[in-house]
C-alpha cells in the first residue's frame, strides 16, 4: 500500500467537519429561528434524500459560515549561533537583536449564536509554529462584511476554538446536531474557505463514522467523508441534508496536501460539549490514566493468541500515575474501561478523556492470559506540552540541544553548562535508577573549563560544593553562593552512564 502523508496545519488540509447547526436570519434577539429549523428544512430538502440541487440548502446555510484570517508576529533570530546550545548566551552578551516578521493564516468557521460566537479549529488560530504570537483575527461573512473577532477559548487536545465577533448586531447562526445518528452513505455538504478562495460548497457522502486515523491522542475519532476538503476548509461545518452540522472540518489524508477524497471532521457529539465550556470560559478537564499504549494489531494478536482490534497493549506506565497506583503494569492488555469495550474505534484514550478527573472507574485487563479487574481513580490529564515532555527521551549523543535550564542564564554564563531536570524518563534513557536525584547536562560550551575537565552531555550532576542538587534551582543557588563568596571554582560531583560518581572542580568564569 502506498504510504500517504497525514497533513496538518494551515498549509495542509485539516478540513472536514460536522456539527449540527441551525442558521437564523437577522431578526431581533428573542424572535430567532434557526436556518435549519425543521419547519424551514421541510421546504428546502425532500425527506426522501438528496435534493436535485443543493442550491436551496446552500442558500439557507451559507450566511452562517465565515472565513477567518489571522495575523501573527513571528520572532526571527539574527543570531549566528541559532539552533546551537549557546544561542541565548550570544544574545545575552550583546549579540544581534532578534527581528520580527508578519505571518497570516486562513481558515473557516461558523456562527453558533445570534450575538456572534464562532466555532473553528484551534490550529487556525494557533498555528503549529509556537514562535507565532496572535495579533488579530478577522471574520468575513458570506455577504462580504468583515469584522474583528477576539479569541474566547481554545483547546489544543480537541483542536477546537471559540471566537466572538466584535459587533453590536444579530448574526445568522447554526446549531450543533446529533452526529451519532450519521450513517455511512449519508449525503453531506461542506462549506468553507479552501485556498482562501472564499465561500465554497462541496458535497459527498459519509465514508466512515468514528474513524481512527492512527495518529493517537484522546480525540483520534472522526467522521470520514469524500466531500472535497482542502487547505483553508479547516474549522468549517459539515452539514447533513437537514442542515445539521454533524462535524467540524479538520484534516485529510493526502500525499500532496490536496484533497484525494479522504477528509475528516470532528463529530458534533464530541465538539458541542467542549465548545459550550470554551464559550463559558470554563477549563476543559479530562481524565488521565498515565499509560503508553499500542493497538492490538495482527502481529500482537498472533503473538498473544488474541482477537485483533480488541483491547490495547500497555507499553509503559508513568511513575506515580493513576495507572501505577492501581497496579497496572507494562505488558497488560486493557480490554474495558468503565464497562465499555476497548476497540480501534473506541480507544482507551478516548474513553478516559471523556471521564472527569477524580472519577473511580473499573478497568478490565488481560495479564498472562487471565482476566483481571482493577479500580482506577483518574487524575487530571496534563496539557499537550506536558504530555510531550513526559514521553521525551534523552539521547546523550544527540546533536540537538535541549532548552536552557535557567531563565537568567547564570549557570550557562558561569559554568559553561546547560542543565535540565532529571526526570524518571531521562533516568531510564541514561541507564540509572529512576530514584536518582540530580540534574542532567544537556550542552557544554567547548571553550569552558567544564569542557576541558571532560564534562559532556548526559552527565548527571549530583552535588555542588557538597550540597545535593536535586533540581536546576538547587544548582543555581550553589553557583550564586560561590559567586557571592568570590570563589573561583565550584566542586561538582557527577556521574556518567556505566561509571561511579566522581568529583571535579570547575572554574567559574
Amino acid at each position: 500500500m502506498k504510504k500517504v502523508r497525514y497533513v496538518y496545519g494551515l498549509s495542509s488540509a485539516l478540513l472536514v467537519g460536522g456539527a449540527t447547526v441551525s442558521l437564523i436570519t437577522g431578526q431581533p434577539l428573542g424572535a430567532q429561528v434557526a436556518q435549519n429549523d425543521d419547519a424551514v428544512m421541510d421546504r428546502v430538502v425532500p425527506v426522501a434524500g438528496a435534493p436535485a440541487s443543493f442550491a436551496d440548502l446552500t442558500a439557507q446555510l451559507q450566511p452562517a459560515v465565515v472565513n477567518i484570517s489571522t495575523r501573527q508576529r513571528i520572532e526571527v533570530s539574527n543570531n549566528p549561533f541559532a539552533g546551537t546550545p549557546f544561542a541565548d548566551l550570544f544574545s545575552r552578551r550583546g549579540g544581534v537583536q532578534p527581528q520580527t516578521r508578519e505571518a497570516q493564516s486562513l481558515g473557516s468557521g461558523f456562527i453558533i449564536s445570534a450575538d456572534g460566537y464562532v466555532v473553528t479549529n484551534n490550529h487556525v488560530i494557533n498555528p503549529p509554529d509556537t514562535r507565532a504570537k496572535l495579533e488579530s483575527i478577522s471574520v468575513t461573512l458570506a455577504d462580504g462584511s468583515e469584522y474583528e473577532a477576539v479569541l474566547v477559548g481554545a483547546d489544543a487536545a480537541s483542536d477546537l476554538a471559540v471566537l466572538k465577533i466584535r459587533a453590536n448586531k444579530t448574526f445568522p447562526f447554526v446549531r450543533f446536531g446529533d452526529s451519532s445518528a450519521a450513517r455511512v452513505g449519508d449525503w453531506v455538504v461542506a462549506i468553507g474557505n479552501p485556498f482562501g478562495l472564499g465561500g465554497t460548497v462541496t458535497s459527498g457522502i459519509i465514508s466512515a463514522v468514528y474513524r481512527n486515523t492512527g495518529q493517537g491522542g484522546a480525540y483520534d475519532r472522526y467522521i470520514q467523508t469524500d466531500a472535497s476538503i482542502n487547505r483553508g476548509n479547516s474549522g468549517g461545518p459539515l452539514f447533513d441534508m437537514r442542515g445539521n452540522v454533524i462535524g467540524i472540518n479538520n484534516a485529510i489524508f493526502s500525499p500532496s496536501g490536496g484533497s484525494v477524497g479522504i477528509g475528516f471532521a470532528i463529530p458534533a457529539e464530541i465538539a458541542a460539549p467542549i465548545v459550550e465550556k470554551l464559550k463559558a470560559g470554563r477549563e476543559i478537564e479530562r481524565g488521565y490514566l498515565g499509560v503508553g499504549l499500542a493497538p492490538i494489531n495482527e502481529d500482537f494478536a498472533a503473538s498473544l493468541g488474541l482477537e485483533k482490534r480488541r483491547g490495547e497493549f500497555v507499553q509503559t506506565v508513568q511513575d506515580d500515575s493513576p495507572a501505577a497506583r492501581a497496579g497496572i503494569r507494562p505488558g497488560d492488555i486493557i480490554t474495558r474501561v468503565n464497562g465499555k469495550e476497548v476497540t480501534a474505534d473506541q480507544t482507551v484514550s478516548f474513553l478516559v478523556a471523556n471521564l472527569q478527573p477524580g472519577a473511580r472507574v473499573p478497568v478490565e485487563l488481560l495479564r498472562d492470559g487471565k482476566q483481571i479487574a482493577v479500580n482506577v481513580t483518574l487524575g487530571k490529564r496534563p496539557s499537550e506540552a506536558e504530555l510531550s515532555q513526559q514521553t521525551q527521551t534523552f539521547d546523550p549523543d544527540a546533536e540537538e540541544p535541549m532548552a536552557p535550564g535557567t531563565s537568567d542564564g547564570t549557570i550557562e554564563d558561569r559554568l559553561g553548562l546547560q542543565v535540565i531536570p532529571l526526570t524518571a524518563q531521562i533516568a531510564r534513557s541514561l541507564g540509572v535508577p529512576v530514584e536518582t536525584k540530580g540534574v542532567v547536562i544537556s550542552a557544554v560550551d567547548p571553550n569552558s573549563d567544564a569542557a576541558r575537565k571532560g564534562l559532556r552531555r548526559g552527565d548527571i550532576i549530583l552535588s555542588a560544593n557538597y550540597q545535593d542538587v536535586a533540581s536546576v534551582e538547587a544548582l543555581l543557588a550553589q553557583v550564586k553562593a560561590a559567586t557571592a563568596e568570590k570563589r573561583e571554582a565550584l566542586l561538582l560531583r557527577y556521574q556518567r552512564r556505566g561509571q561511579p560518581p566522581v568529583f571535579v572542580p570547575v572554574r567559574l568564569r
